[in-house]
């Protein structure tokens, strides 16, 4: 009996050192590293530097290198989506209370995104032209920005779903009269994995393009593209 009880007083301190554990990294989390000119966004597969507005990194265990996004919202669908790692150490996005310009958002100016405020539905645009949540290391900050652009001041846990993912109407995918083209996707993550591949070098919008009419292979080439990036096929142009 004395040995059954042993051992079960050292599985439950096992248990609770592990608790521990986690909840000193929750605590402490690594530190942000700085933006380079080399870092590349993990949707969009293009350097961050070349889109403006917010940015993102993601620190997994295991890793001492970042995920990094293009914008704050992708880095935030990271974290929503199923295929995507679980092992997460911190949320980095950058802080805009503290950036030099929209443009510019800083490379050393992060806040966890955990204890960021986020403004969602302003009328500025991020990474690859999707709406954005704008994030602030302080509250007077996000409401200043929201009194001027637009938009909702809330916490990362408040953000619906369905706007980060795209399932919500979205500037991005309104038609004239304000609903939404079914062509169209309100994600930032989907806009990012198609833009880069389609238009994008050409100043364009893919969604937009008007096919020539010499280039019949055009919309094939598209679908069979969007499946190499994980789309799927029921996409296609009305």
């Amino acid at each position: 009996m004395r040995t059954v009880l042993l051992a079960v007083a050292l599985l439950a301190a096992v248990v609770v050192a592990g608790c521990d554990d986690k909840d000193q990294a929750a605590a402490n989390p690594p530190p942000p590293v700085a933006l380079t000119r080399e870092a590349v966004g993990h949707f969009c597969g293009m350097t961050l530097v070349e889109h403006p507005g917010p940015k993102g990194q993601i620190l997994l265990r295991g890793s001492d290198q970042p995920v990094w996004f293009s914008s704050a919202r992708d880095a935030i669908a990271f974290t929503l989506l199923g295929e995507e790692s679980k092992a997460i150490r911190a949320i980095y996005v950058s802080d805009m209370a503290q950036a030099p310009s929209w443009d510019d958002p800083g490379a050393t100016n992060w806040v966890e995104a955990r204890r960021a405020w986020f403004v969602i539905g302003s009328d500025r645009r991020g990474g690859m032209g999707a709406a954005e949540a704008v994030p602030f290391s302080d509250r007077a900050a996000a409401d200043r920005f929201a009194a001027e652009h637009g938009g909702r001041v809330m916490r990362l846990a408040e953000i619906p779903r369905d706007w980060v993912l795209g399932d919500a109407p979205d500037r991005a995918a309104a038609g004239p009269a304000g609903g939404s083209r079914p062509d169209a996707p309100g994600s930032g993550v989907l806009r990012s994995r198609i833009s880069q591949r389609f238009g994008q070098a050409a100043g364009r919008d893919p969604w937009d393009l008007a096919w020539p009419a010499d280039q019949p292979t055009s919309r094939p080439a598209v679908r069979s593209a969007g499946r190499s990036v994980g789309i799927g096929t029921s996409w296609r142009r009305a």
